[in-house]
């Protein structure tokens, strides 16, 4: 998917780039800095980083990545939590997207970003999120790139506690843990039968659904890519418009246009729910052509049908919820 939250360590990430959470003077520093220099090696990048001589707030400057299996470290000097009254929030959302530009300059199709000045910087973990989520999002309508927020811990990652406490009392309402098959817990009460195809009823009937099968195979509803794609033109929504909504690839979103026999994830088919806006009813109807349905002994499902209750249809906010509890996120 092109957005995605994981829990990693960020030196560990294979991907073309990954963002150093920098001071101004490029030094070696604690935490996510300190443990890039250390995992690239710190004399080489140390002299690399001396060699730029420094990188002011908001900006972004690029180094090889050595050691680490990152072609490329980007560091950028995000601002200092003063109180907010300070342009921090103008910084640090330019601390994204010249992080996100320098990348698509040198040909990136994958960064991986911590959560900038949310350490010794002091920024408030659920503005910055907030911030990166809306920044990346953005670059993310216009360009293509795979780009990962990784968080080393739970505790990195803050939602606000008005959602959070929203989500955790629907689904305490909502959800239904699966109840055991009580025949497999109570094998003393079944009752022995012949097997079904002995039983005449079986016998008598087999014939007549042998009748009816090409009458069913003829009114088999329309598969899940051409029910999606009518639901786009229905929308006034264009393809691209839609994947981007969607946090779909274009790649995936070009083999489901083009593969009537198509089979995507339950996870697929919602974040394409959320893209369109649908209601609950039509969500399910797109569900059902792929041989899904809500159900509310899935966590996963009652998250989702929160949001769509409420009219909340963006993809990065529900995936954020999503990833609190510990579900996997929409889109591929």
């Amino acid at each position: 998917m092109p957005l995605e939250i994981l829990r990693n360590d960020i030196t560990k990430m294979k991907v073309d780039a990954i963002v150093n959470a920098a001071n101004t003077a490029l030094k070696m520093g604690g935490g996510v800095c300190g443990a890039i220099f250390q995992a690239a090696g710190s004399k080489e990048l140390q002299k690399a980083c001396d060699q730029i001589g420094g990188c002011k707030t908001g900006g972004a400057v690029i180094t090889d990545g050595f050691n680490l299996k990152a072609k490329y470290i980007i560091h950028t000097a995000g601002p200092i939590w003063q109180g907010g009254g300070h342009q921090e929030e103008d910084f640090l959302k330019a601390s994204y997207r010249n992080s996100l530009e320098l990348a698509k300059e040198q040909q990136c199709e994958s960064i991986a970003f911590p959560l900038i000045s949310t350490g010794i910087y002091g920024y408030p973990r659920e503005e910055a999120l907030q911030i990166a989520i809306s920044t990346i999002s953005s670059f993310l309508l216009k360009n293509d790139m795979l780009v990962y927020l990784v968080v080393f811990d739970k505790e990195s990652f803050v939602i606000s506690d008005k959602l959070f406490s929203s989500v955790h009392q629907y689904i305490d309402e909502h959800y239904v843990e699966e109840v055991e098959n009580l025949f497999s817990r109570n094998r003393s009460l079944q009752i022995v039968e012949p097997p079904l195809w002995e039983s005449e009823v079986f016998k008598e009937n087999i014939l007549e659904s042998q009748a009816t099968l090409d009458d069913l195979l003829n009114q088999l509803d329309e598969p899940f890519s051409e029910h999606l794609l009518r639901l786009i033109d229905e929308k006034g929504m264009t393809d691209v418009e839609t994947y981007k909504r969607a946090n779909i690839d274009r790649r995936l979103f070009s083999k489901i246009r083009n593969g009537a026999d198509y089979n995507p994830k339950k996870k697929t088919v919602l974040a394409f729910a959320v893209a369109l806006s649908l209601n609950i009813d039509e969500t399910n109807e797109l569900l059902n052509t792929a041989g899904f349905t809500l159900s509310h002994s899935s966590k996963f499902d009652v998250i989702i049908e929160f949001f769509i209750k409420q009219g909340i249809y963006n993809i990065h906010e529900i995936n954020e919820a999503l990833f609190a509890f510990d579900q996997p996120l929409l889109g591929s």
